[in-house]
């Protein structure tokens, strides 16, 4: 009767131990899957993070780009302007001879107009 008891305990003993170490295997599993799928998650995060910095990166190129391409534009813009206003003074300045000339011209019409009615009437 006690070795009936013994080979009872000691049979109990073992299931329960079989039963403790699948559980603690399950447990194993169940923990490795949990950490393979939040790292999967955090991967997932991490992944459109890059794929958004390149694009930004992409764009800040392209950005530069363009204000570099602009500031050329600019500087051309302002150099033609420049010229045109250097033309204007000039056509300013050409006109302001002009008037000078036709001036002088009248008052020689004028002195040569008095000098032959002068020369006319003596």
């Amino acid at each position: 009767m006690l070795s009936a008891m013994i080979k009872d305990h000691q049979a109990k003993q073992a299931a329960k131990k079989e039963e403790q170490e699948r559980r603690r295997k399950e447990a194993i599993l169940s923990a490795n899957e949990l950490t393979q799928n939040l790292v999967d998650h955090l991967n997932v995060g991490v992944a459109q993070a890059y794929l958004n910095q390149k694009r930004l990166d992409s764009e800040a190129k392209q950005l530069h780009i363009g204000a570099t391409n602009f500031a050329k534009q600019t500087s051309q813009w302002l150099a033609l302007i420049e010229n045109f206003n250097g033309s204007l003074k000039e056509i300013g300045d050409v006109e302001n001879w002009a008037k000078t000339i036709e001036s002088d011209m009248n008052v020689i019409t004028t002195a040569l107009e008095i000098a032959y009615k002068t020369s006319r009437e003596k």
